[in-house]
């Protein structure tokens, strides 16, 4: 492999002139005995190529009983490693390997594991927006789609430190009635979301219903008609007799809703205007976008990179996520 290559963590090489890259994609897929997994927040061309295309719990399942040989992880870093720990023999190869997370980010493996020293006693759940060397630290991991619902099953008596998402873990408990201790840390696309532009939006669509995820703030979720994941939202557009929606969530996640709701309008929430900048009219994440179709070519072509857990770690980062798909 070419240094220059490993260095930037994703292959540039130029695609063969001629050649229709989503044709070529799916012909290297049938040839390797590979799978496209794709998150919502990617963008449409990826979404329209993949065999499978979900938010982060249902990726997570068709990770754990997928029978393919190899899979593409088409979303950010913690996906693929997540992909990795629940089929280990498998090749999992993640397009861009920069393709981060900033709720991952936010929270060091060491600063939990010194974390948990101050509080003994106190079992963790991760938002599944962590890293193996986290989740390795970790009792049992969530999903926004199933954070409740998980929570809700845990003994009651139990301490716990919910982590990083502070806005994910301060809804749950609201609805649940715990007291769990919140990690400080948040999703830099969700984070940018301001009252100000769904009650503009509102005004002007007074029948619109407004539909926030749950990595929102509070401000936000008090907004919204339907809290929830991506999943959860799509869901409720499909079956809604509304015919506009306000979403507050990742911008991607419209492609999959106006495809299966051909007849319905939905409405991006902006990014609030920043000092001496201009919003735009959507609210994205950079690290979703690094996956494009090249990317996925050359991936597929050169089987790299691939991603790979020291095992020892890998035994202990993916009994909390087998916990999870236990629980939910």
């Amino acid at each position: 492999m070419n240094q220059d290559f490993i260095n930037k963590g994703y292959i540039d090489t130029p695609a063969p002139e001629g050649i229709d890259l989503k044709t070529e994609i799916r012909r290297l897929c049938k040839e390797k005995d590979a799978i496209i997994l794709a998150h919502y927040y990617t963008t449409a061309d990826i979404q329209e190529i993949a065999d499978f295309v979900g938010d982060s719990l249902a990726l997570a399942r068709k990770a754990a009983e997928t029978e393919a040989k190899m899979m593409v992880m088409c979303g950010v870093h913690f996906m693929a490693e997540t992909c990795k720990l629940l089929s280990p023999d498998k090749v999992v190869l993640c397009p861009d390997l920069n393709a981060g997370c900033s709720l991952a980010d936010s929270c060091k493996a060491e600063d939990l594991r010194k974390f948990k020293e101050e509080h003994p006693g106190y079992k963790v759940v991760s938002y599944v927006n962590t890293t193996a060397a986290v989740k390795a630290l970790t009792d049992v991991v969530v999903t926004s789609g199933n954070a409740e619902k998980v929570v809700r099953q845990l003994p009651e008596d139990d301490k716990l430190i919910f982590g990083p998402d502070y806005n994910l873990g301060n809804y749950i408990n609201q609805v649940t009635g715990r007291d769990m201790l919140l990690w400080q840390g948040g999703c830099h696309v969700h984070e940018r979301f301001s009252a100000a532009d769904i009650i503009r939006l509102k005004a002007e669509n007074p029948d619109a219903v407004v539909m926030a995820h749950l990595e929102c703030k509070a401000p936000i979720l008090m907004l919204a008609d339907v809290k929830g994941s991506t999943a959860t939202m799509l869901k409720y557009a499909q079956e809604s007799d509304a015919k506009v929606f306000i979403v507050a969530t990742e911008a991607g996640i419209l492609h999959e809703m106006q495809r299966s709701c051909p007849d319905k309008t939905f409405i991006p929430v902006p990014p609030e205007v920043t000092e001496g900048g201009a919003s735009c009219a959507c609210n994205e994440c950079q690290y979703m976008k690094m996956n494009t179709l090249l990317k996925i070519y050359n991936t597929l072509v050169n089987e790299w990179p691939a991603i790979d857990i020291d095992p020892a770690l890998a035994a202990d980062a993916v009994k909390p996520i087998n916990r999870m798909l236990e629980l939910s």
